[in-house]
């Protein structure tokens, strides 16, 4: 991994790369927090999927970022987890 980590350390050198992967991390923190959330709870995905009516492939767009999940699939994914969802705004590091 540090091969990656080193070529993504130089590339984000690039003013306006970093602009365009920083503004992504919200995205990207979600998808980490779902997986996560799954992982913990020892589930498959197709585990969540009987437990949410999700469908596993829906669950594995999610999981992959080719989808974007609206607050009523996050909640159901919550449920599903046996967890709450929290959304919250919060004020930019200085």
């Amino acid at each position: 991994m540090k091969t990656f980590d080193s070529y993504l350390e130089k590339k984000l050198k690039d003013p306006e790369l970093k602009k365009e992967y920083d503004a992504l991390e919200p995205e990207f923190a979600i998808i980490q927090a779902m997986i996560n959330a799954r992982k913990e709870s020892g589930l498959t995905q197709k585990q969540l999927s009987e437990r949410t009516g999700i469908t596993q492939a829906d669950i594995s767009r999610l999981e992959h970022g080719n989808a974007n999940p609206s607050l009523h699939t996050l909640q159901r994914l919550a449920a599903g987890l046996g967890m709450e969802l929290r959304v919250e705004f919060v004020r930019p590091a200085s």
